[in-house]
């Protein structure tokens, strides 16, 4: 108005309310609608504009400023049902996941659980940790697939996990009405990964591992891989392959931890396309307090792929105090004779401890 070139750029005043309606709500539209007009009505005036030409620039905003006003509208309201969506899913993910409780019977415990689709706030991974009869039972496990089949084949196999763990004395029994109910439920194609483990009395562990990544026991700064003794399928798979599953049991003292994981985990790849060094991330960030050490694991996980995961990834971390919080003595007890027998049911010794170090160190 100042410089007397004005009515050239009269057709940008109609920017003002579009730009509005991708934050305002159609009152602010229409705000900036109308002070768009004024504007155009004292430019026009200041320079004399003809009628005609001032008429088709203020139908123009007059229709941008409505049509702003109206996407605006359907933009709140599609805001208010995503904000429903969302709240379903998390009251799912609750149902699905439940949260699991700092402390479990005489073990810390602590989960953190990243979707890759993070709208959607659920995946495929699934985990559980529940305390039974027979002591605490957990599984972590991986559903084939992604999207709302690969869900469903979660909660199904976690359902029947939480009801088996409570009914059944035995850990393979657990295992096996899992695999019957998959067989029953799934197609040809589905399957599932899975470890599932119990801790049936003090310093001693019981880990049965169909097809999924080894777990990791952490006993003082050592961490090993609990590597099966015989692979066995994927569960929903065994109706394909003679073997069944095999149950291990390694000693479980005063102090000890493990680490369950899915492969979004160990699978997460930087910008150099290198995987994650999980077992070099344990190391650096353990600690005595699971939550603690998850939390900066999770971090570093971020760090290494840039800050968003690919695919979903889930970590449970079991610990068992020390003897003076655990009122427990600090030896494990043999669990096998050394010559490598195998206990009842098929199950295999593992080998001897590994030295035990101290493990009053931080995070």
């Amino acid at each position: 108005m100042l410089a007397g070139t004005g009515r050239i750029w009269l057709p940008l005043l109609a920017t003002g309310p579009a730009l509005a309606a991708a934050t305002s709500r159609p009152r602010g539209v229409l705000g900036v609608g109308a002070l768009a007009v004024l504007l155009g009505t004292g430019i026009a005036h200041r320079h004399d504009m003809a009628l005609a030409h001032l008429s088709v620039v203020l139908t123009a905003l007059v229709t941008v400023t409505l049509a702003g006003s109206l996407t605006s509208a359907l933009r709140a309201r599609r805001e208010r049902v995503l904000a429903a969506v969302r709240s379903v899913a998390e009251t799912a993910q609750h149902a699905l996941l439940q949260p699991v409780p700092e402390t479990v019977g005489p073990f810390q415990a602590a989960v953190r659980y990243s979707a890759a689709a993070a709208e959607a706030r659920i995946g495929g991974d699934l985990y559980a940790l529940v305390p039974t009869p027979y002591g605490v039972r957990m599984i972590v496990g991986d559903v084939r697939g992604k999207g709302l089949p690969a869900v469903g084949t979660a909660a199904l196999v976690l359902g029947v996990f939480r009801e088996a763990a409570y009914d059944e004395p035995d850990l393979l029994d657990v295992v096996g009405r899992i695999e019957r109910s998959l067989a029953r439920n799934l197609g040809g194609d589905d399957f599932v990964t899975a470890v599932v483990a119990g801790c049936p009395e003090p310093g001693r562990l019981e880990v049965v591992n169909c097809g999924h990544a080894p777990p990791l026991l952490i006993r003082g700064t050592e961490v090993t891989a609990v590597d099966p003794v015989r692979p066995t399928p994927p569960l929903g798979l065994r109706a394909l392959s003679e073997d069944t599953p095999r149950l291990q049991v390694v000693p479980f003292g005063d102090g000890d931890q493990l680490l369950l994981y899915t492969d979004g985990v160990t699978e997460a790849r930087d910008a150099d396309r290198a995987f994650y060094p999980l077992t070099e991330g344990v190391t650096r960030h353990l600690c005595d307090e699971p939550a603690r050490t998850l939390a900066a694991l999770h971090e570093d996980l971020l760090d290494h792929v840039g800050g968003r995961l690919h695919d979903d990834a889930a970590l449970l971390l079991l610990r068992r105090p020390a003897a003076a919080q655990g009122g427990e003595p600090a030896g494990a007890p043999p669990v096998a004779g050394g010559d490598g027998a195998t206990t009842a049911r098929g199950a295999s010794a593992s080998g001897p401890p590994a030295p035990r170090t101290a493990d009053s160190h931080g995070c």
